[in-house]
C-alpha cells in the first residue's frame, strides 16, 4: 500500500504533455532570440561599451520567456512587465539600502514586491527576481541606488516589450493580449449566454468563491468552456446516426411510374417527396410535388380536363413518367453517419428530405427536418432524464 502511494507521488512529478504545436514553439524560440538581443543591443547603443549599467540582467531572460512562449497569459502583458519590475525594483533598492544583512533584506524585497504587485494589478514573476537582482547585484548595482529602477530595468523592460509587440504583430500573433470574448459584440455575447449552460456571472462567482490567481485570462477561461460544451454537445449526438432518426417506412417508385400515379401516393401516404429507384432499389432519382405540378408535367396541357382525359386513355404523350420530371442531383447521407452531417444540409442548401442509403446504395430510409428536430429532442430527454 505504502509502495503504491510512494509510486503515485512520485509519477506526480512527470509533466504534462505540452499541446503547443512545433510551429509555435520555434516561433517563440526565434522571438525569444530577435527580442534578448534587440534589448541588449538598445542598451549597448544607448550607453556605450564603457557604462557600469548591466547591459541585460537576468529577469529579462524570464520576462523573454513569458512574452514570447505564453504571451497570452495575464503575467506576461505589458503593464504586468513593465509595472511589476519597477515597483519591484523600487522595493529592492528600499530593502538592499535600509538593511544590511542581504538575507532578510532579500526575502523582504520578494515579499513587499509581490504584495506591491498585487495592489497594482501587475503580478510579473520575473520581477521577483528584480528584486533580488537589486538586492544581490554587489557593488555596481548598489552604487546606482533608485537610478538601477531606470537604468537597466525601466529601459530594458521597455525594450523587451516593444521587441514583443513587433515581433508579435509581424508573425501574425496576437500581442498585447485581449480575451476572445471581448473580440465579438455585446449582441453575440448575449446570444452566446443564453445558448448556454452558465452565464460570465457564473464563472466570474466560482473564481471569486476559490479565492486564488488563475494563470489564464477570465475572457479566455469562458470561450475555452464554451468551445467545450460545444465539442461535448457535438460528440453526444455523433453518438446518433441517420439511422436511428430516419423513416424506415419508404414509398419508392420506378422511373416508368406514371405522374399522375406518383401523384396519388404522395397524397395517399401524406408525403411531399418520393425516392426514385431502379429494379436494384438504388437511388436515382427524387420526384416531389413541385416536380410533378412544375409546367414541364402539364405544360402540354390546355387544361386539367385534357390531363385526366389523357390518362384514362393511357396516353403517354399526355400523362409523362417519373423518369422526364424527376431530379437526378440528390443529396443523399449514409445510414451509418451521424446525424450532425444533417444539420447544413438542412440549413445552408435549403433540402427539405434527404434519402438514407446503405453500404450498397439502397435506399433504406428518408430524413426530413421533423425527424432530425424529433431526434435531437429524444436524445436530449434520454440524457436530461434521471435514471431510475
Amino acid at each position: 500500500m505504502s509502495r503504491s502511494i510512494a509510486l503515485n507521488w512520485i509519477s506526480s512529478f512527470i509533466p504534462a504533455p505540452i499541446a503547443v504545436k512545433w510551429q509555435e514553439r520555434w516561433r517563440s524560440c526565434l522571438g525569444a532570440l530577435l527580442g534578448i538581443a534587440f534589448t541588449g543591443g538598445s542598451m549597448h547603443l544607448l550607453l556605450g561599451s564603457a557604462a557600469n549599467i548591466p547591459l541585460l540582467v537576468a529577469p529579462m531572460g524570464a520576462s523573454a520567456v513569458l512574452l514570447f512562449a505564453v504571451p497570452a497569459s495575464p503575467l506576461a502583458q505589458p503593464w504586468s512587465i513593465v509595472g511589476g519590475n519597477l515597483v519591484s525594483a523600487t522595493i529592492g533598492v528600499t530593502c538592499a539600502s535600509m538593511l544590511r544583512d542581504p538575507i532578510l533584506a532579500s526575502a523582504l524585497a520578494v515579499a513587499l514586491s509581490i504584495c506591491g504587485m498585487f495592489a497594482l494589478r501587475c503580478v510579473h514573476p520575473p520581477s521577483g527576481a528584480v528584486a533580488l537582482t537589486a538586492v544581490l547585484g554587489g557593488p555596481a548595482v548598489h552604487a546606482l541606488g533608485y537610478a538601477f529602477v531606470l537604468e537597466p530595468i525601466a529601459v530594458q523592460s521597455i525594450a523587451l516589450l516593444c521587441a514583443a509587440i513587433v515581433y508579435h504583430a509581424a508573425t501574425g500573433h496576437r500581442y498585447p493580449h485581449a480575451g476572445r470574448q471581448n473580440q465579438g459584440n455585446a449582441g453575440a455575447a448575449a446570444d452566446q449566454t443564453s445558448r448556454s449552460g452558465f452565464t460570465r456571472a457564473d464563472l466570474d462567482a466560482v473564481l471569486k468563491r476559490r479565492g486564488e490567481m488563475l494563470d489564464i485570462d477570465p475572457d479566455d477561461l469562458e470561450s475555452l468552456l464554451r468551445e467545450t460544451q460545444l465539442q461535448a454537445f457535438s460528440r453526444t449526438f455523433n453518438e446518433l446516426t441517420c439511422a436511428d432518426i430516419m423513416s424506415r417506412h419508404v414509398v419508392t417508385v420506378a422511373p416508368d411510374t406514371r405522374a399522375a400515379a406518383a401523384w396519388g401516393l404522395l397524397k395517399r401516404h401524406h408525403v411531399k417527396a418520393l425516392p426514385v429507384t431502379d429494379h436494384a432499389h438504388r437511388l436515382v432519382g427524387i420526384v416531389t410535388r413541385a416536380d410533378l405540378i412544375d409546367k414541364r408535367t402539364f405544360g402540354r396541357l390546355s387544361s386539367v380536363a385534357s390531363y385526366v382525359d389523357g390518362w384514362l386513355r393511357r396516353d403517354s404523350l399526355s400523362t409523362p413518367n417519373v423518369g422526364s420530371v424527376m431530379s437526378t442531383e440528390v443529396c443523399t447521407v449514409n445510414a451509418a453517419s451521424p446525424i450532425t452531417e444533417l444539420v447544413p444540409m438542412f440549413a445552408n442548401y435549403g433540402h427539405h428530405h434527404i434519402p438514407v442509403l446503405d453500404a450498397a446504395g439502397q435506399v433504406v430510409g428518408m430524413i426530413t427536418q421533423v425527424d432530425l428536430i424529433s431526434g435531437l429532442y429524444r436524445q436530449t430527454f434520454a440524457k436530461d432524464r434521471p435514471a431510475t
